[in-house]
This record gives structure tokens, sequence and C-alpha cells, in this order.
């Protein structure tokens, strides 16, 4: 599990493909305290698991599935890449829960200077907008970030400048493709009230049970 709140921008430093999979090391340093062999570690978001730590960089495998459904699949040696550490019970959560499980990749269509901030809009695939809220939390490319506005399935975020400044997002711009993992709560909602028409009906979390407790106006 993780947060969201990006530690360091590392860089691709060698790629090597092996069957089904690849093998990524990665130049980093901040996230390299106290990682060891079997950690995890999100990389653009992407949850991987380390299994070597060599002076200045860790090495994580990829499996061929997550190369197909991520943007880890485009990396190229060079590429700057968001980095975290999971999460240790007990720190404080200052982004939202992210499980580091992409969801689709999103295309930037814009990117405009509003203030002292930038606000991306992306297109996400179809289907996912369903599950994204304005004001409401979403990660692109692991970072945590709040939604502006929700247009059919034209989603804007807004970056910060000290976002902009510590995450590889400060450099995207219209035409980049970026992994997004919406919030995992509201996932876990659609599946409790919309059940697959396979399952049996059983009592539960309903929209009745919901308006009944006051939750729904």
């Amino acid at each position: 599990m993780f947060t969201g709140l990006i530690e360091e921008i590392g860089s691709i430093r060698r790629i090597v493909t092996v069957p089904q999979g690849a093998r990524l090391t990665i130049s980093a340093r901040e996230v390299l305290a106290g990682t060891r062999r079997g950690d995890s570690i999100a990389v653009n978001g992407a949850c991987l698991t380390v299994v070597d730590v060599e002076p200045e960089a860790l090495v994580a495998e990829v499996m061929a599935e997550t190369l197909r459904v991520t943007t880890l699949g485009s990396l190229r040696v060079g590429d700057r890449v968001n980095l975290e550490r999971a999460l240790r019970l007990g720190e404080r959560l200052g982004g939202h829960l992210v499980s580091g499980h992409i969801d689709g990749v999103g295309e930037i269509k814009s990117r405009r200077q509003v203030g002292i901030a930038w606000e991306l809009t992306l297109a996400v695939p179809v289907g996912l907008e369903r599950y994204i809220a304005p004001k409401g939390s979403l990660a692109l490319d692991g970072t945590s970030l709040t939604v502006i506005t929700v247009t059919g399935n034209q989603v804007t975020v807004g970056l910060i400048p000290h976002t902009a400044r510590n995450t590889i997002l400060g450099d995207k711009g219209p035409g980049d493709r970026v992994n997004i993992e919406v919030d995992l709560l509201a996932r876990y909602l659609e599946r409790l009230l919309n059940p697959p028409v396979e399952e049996p009906a059983r009592q539960g979390l309903t929209l009745e049970f919901l308006a009944s407790q006051g939750f729904l106006k």
C-alpha cells in the first residue's frame, strides 16, 4: 500500500528483457534507505517487487501483464520515473490510499497554467470515468492528485508547483501517456452495490440500505 506522495524521481539505468517479462535497474538514492530484497516499490504507480539492491540503484522484475497494461512497457534507458516505498503502518497518510494496481492508461490532452498551478486534462479509458468524482482522489503515475472536473471521459487535475517540481508530471504534456489508479473505495463500492449477475442475491450494502441510514439524500 502506498500514499501517492512521490519520494524521489529515479531514472532507468538498464532494461533486461527476460521470457515473459523484464528486469529494470533504476538509479535511486532516497528510496534505497531501508529497502531490501522482497520489498514493494511503486514505479510510476505500479507496485513492483525489489529483487536486488545495488549501489545507488534497485532492480525490480516486471511481468508481461504489467508491461502490457501500464506505461512501463514503453520505458527506455534514461527515462525518469516516480518512486515511492510502501507505506509503513503508523506513518502519516498525506495523500490517499494507493494500491499500486493500475486501472488503465490515459492520455494527456491539454496542459495550462492557472495561477501558480498547472491543470492537466486527460482522456481516461471509457468506463473508468464512473469511478472518478470531482474533489475526489486520483493517482497519475503514482502521484496522489485531487480531481477538479469530470466531463465524459475527460478528467482535469491540478498540480501545485511542488508536485510539478518533484514528480515527472511536471514534464508531461499533450500526447503523453500516464498510469491511472482510481480511488480503491470506488471499486469496492461498485462491487457491493452492483454484484455480478451470476452471484446469488444476498443481504448487504445496497442503495436502499444506504438511504435508510441517511447516507443518501
